[in-house]
């Protein structure tokens, strides 16, 4: 899986483990709001590491110990992390509401789909990058450093650092000054 070769998600380690990490996370939603120190403890357990993030919940991901978060990274409500290949995450990064990240892959032949075998491909957010409400960011893709990624987008390609970006397919609508 973590080779980007086909594999198969019926696994029964690989179910294992995401029955865990979806256990961990339903801890986690249903914790109250103030109940930061149980919060951190069970990110900690999801993610295999301490970590400087902030995560509204609801929040689901398929593993988490493929996630790896720099400082200050916040997540806000509803956001969904397929990460069966590493989804990596700079510092200062705002995901907004309803934000996916998606690493996992179908088979384009509708024969190969038909054996259940899937792969992923991984992606990487530079530092200091906002990701507006309700954007999928597809497998494979790589957001650079100071990137900001319109509400609602759809990231198939790549997005150089210092611009921002939208739309379905996501473009680059131009570059990013200090000034706004």
């Amino acid at each position: 899986m973590l080779a980007g070769e086909l594999y198969d998600p019926g696994d029964p380690e690989l179910k294992s483990d995401r029955v865990r990490a979806r256990a961990i996370c339903q801890r986690l939603n249903s914790l109250s709001p103030g109940a930061t120190q149980a919060k951190a403890r069970l990110l900690e357990a999801l993610l295999g590491a301490v970590v400087s993030v902030k995560i509204n919940t609801p929040f689901v991901c398929d593993y988490g110990y493929n996630l790896r978060l720099g400082s200050n990274v916040y997540f806000n409500v509803n956001c969904v992390l397929l990460d069966v290949m590493p989804i990596s995450i700079g510092n200062d990064v705002l995901i907004g509401p309803g934000v996916h990240l998606y690493t996992a892959c179908h088979p384009l032949s509708a024969k190969q789909r038909k054996t259940g075998l899937e792969f992923g491909r991984p992606i990487t957010i530079g530092d200091d990058v906002w990701i507006g409400g309700g954007a999928i960011v597809c497998p494979g893709v790589r957001i650079g450093a100071g990137a900001v990624i319109g509400a609602g987008s759809v990231v198939t390609r790549d997005v150089p650092s210092g611009v921002l970006a939208a739309g379905n397919p996501c473009r680059v609508i131009r570059r990013v000054t200090e000034n706004e």
